[in-house]
């Protein structure tokens, strides 16, 4: 049953930068989401990181209105107080499993991380519309959204 199977990531309570917990459901409705697995000890997502920033800082926070548009970071650091360092030093404004919840073993298996960092291009309901989100954003920059959202077949009210 693909359906109970593809809400998994809406059915867990998600963090926000202030630490509030989140309602999965609400945040992602009717939105692209990017499932970011990374950590801070590792350079290259150290790198990535604020390229990400810049990216959601003009699709989400300087958009009016905002595009329909969330991160979800997944924590590969060795602890709560590490990830909540790096998430809160480096991330933008995007929302985080939190680091206790075991799920994120299923979804990096789901999603056949081998390494950090990955950035994997999702609809709602988990499907994936491209697992390779930081190399389009490196190369293509904000152009790479159109198709994302085009791919996810929701109901689109971005006028980027």
């Amino acid at each position: 049953d693909c359906s109970r199977h593809g809400g998994g990531i809406r059915r867990r309570t998600l963090l926000n930068k202030d630490g509030d917990f989140v309602d999965p459901e609400e945040a992602l409705r009717n939105k692209v989401v990017g499932i970011y697995f990374s950590a801070g000890w590792c350079p290259p997502c150290r790198d990535f990181t604020p390229i990400l920033c810049d990216f959601y800082t003009d699709l989400v926070e300087e958009n009016e209105p905002p595009a329909q548009f969330e991160i979800v970071f997944v924590s590969s650091d060795k602890s709560t107080d590490d990830m909540v360092e790096y998430y809160h030093d480096m991330h933008g404004d995007w929302l985080a499993l939190p680091w206790t919840d075991d799920y994120k073993h299923e979804l990096k298996q789901r999603y056949k991380i081998t390494a950090v960092p990955k950035l994997v291009i999702v609809k709602e309901n988990g499907e994936v519309i491209t697992d390779k989100g930081r190399k389009q954003i490196r190369e293509r920059g904000l152009a790479c959204f159109r198709s994302w959202l085009d791919a996810a077949e929701i109901f689109q009210n971005f006028k980027g």
